[in-house]
């Protein structure tokens, strides 16, 4: 038995939490395994003040952290699901994922004397000033509520709270799971419904990726990997992948597991103005999560998503 492992992570304070959680998960398994965090910075820590639509978006935050691992500087990488691009290098593959936090996205408003300013999304006052850097979620609020103003807002979780505090948005959006593993939950306003925010691909589950041929790592990490949630983000991710879809068109999928053997995939495409949504569910069969995903894709492609899609790849 190999005696340290390595982590490859990114250094913001949430992924240095999904990292360690990692880590202590191993360690309670492998008690004598010293385990290291190598803190890797990604280009999409380092451009804070473009859109990521802007800047290609696929593997901004896995490209330097693959690298390691191919460079054997690190032995695993610990990833955001919904960071984690449909393709991987060459020797490279996700071999865990592990149990999934709460997918939904949250509205998060100024606090105001004992409650908060905004109380919920339905009395968000005309023209107020959202702060969100997802085309996934200001498609689907614009698609609601078009009066709406959709502010770039880049940085982590601390940093876009700060910014809201500061007063320069009216309320902002965010992935539940970062505020809840922040220990922030108390910052919630609301808890979205998907009728309001689909979630993105993978939402709320933590990745890990490695070296395909290494024999002891796979093994060692196997234990890690949570079935209902992995079965359910490869229905997701065939979604994503079949729809050739990264950070510039606003996709949006969810699974859930609808008893022990069938699950229910949600998913849309929308365009950027959110004035067309092509929304559509396929049910069926657990061992047939990924058949799933294509063939919502494919009927969501048939119904209009395919010149959403177009037109977004022609800019």
């Amino acid at each position: 038995m190999r005696k340290k492992i390595i982590i490859g992570t990114r250094s913001s304070k949430l992924a240095l939490w999904q990292a360690e959680f990692v880590k202590a998960e191993l360690q309670k398994l492998y008690p004598v395994i010293n385990i290291e965090l190598n803190k890797i910075k990604t280009t999409g820590d380092k451009i804070l003040d473009v859109p990521l639509a802007k800047v290609g978006g696929k593997g901004l935050f896995v490209k330097e952290i693959e690298e390691a691992l191919l460079r054997e500087e690190a032995d695993i990488a610990v990833h955001s699901m919904k960071d984690v691009p449909t393709e991987f290098p060459d020797g490279l593959h996700l071999a865990v994922i592990c149990k999934r936090e709460d997918p939904r996205d949250v509205l998060i408003s100024r606090i105001q004397g004992s409650g908060f300013e905004i109380r919920n999304f339905t009395s968000i006052p005309h023209k107020a000033k959202i702060g969100t850097s997802s085309l996934r979620r200001s498609c689907q609020l614009l698609n609601i509520r078009p009066d709406l103003i959709i502010e770039q807002l880049r940085g982590n979780v601390d940093t876009r709270i700060r910014k809201l505090d500061e007063g320069r948005y009216d309320a902002i959006i965010l992935a539940a799971a970062g505020v809840k593993r922040l220990g922030l939950s108390h910052r919630i306003t609301e808890f979205l419904s998907f009728e309001v925010s689909l979630p993105a691909i993978g939402q709320g589950a933590i990745g890990i990726e490695c070296r395909k041929h290494d024999e002891f790592i796979n093994k060692l990490i196997l234990p890690l990997n949570h079935a209902e949630t992995a079965i359910c983000v490869s229905a997701e991710r065939a979604f994503l992948k079949k729809l050739e879809g990264g950070c510039q068109v606003p996709i949006a999928a969810h699974a859930v597991f609808e008893n022990t053997d069938s699950i229910s995939l949600e998913g849309l495409v929308g365009s950027i103005s959110g004035n067309r949504i092509i929304r559509g569910n396929k049910k069926g069969s657990i061992s047939d999560s990924e058949k799933i995903g294509i063939e919502l894709a494919e009927d969501i492609l048939q119904r209009g998503a395919r010149a959403i899609l177009n037109e977004v790849y022609g800019r």
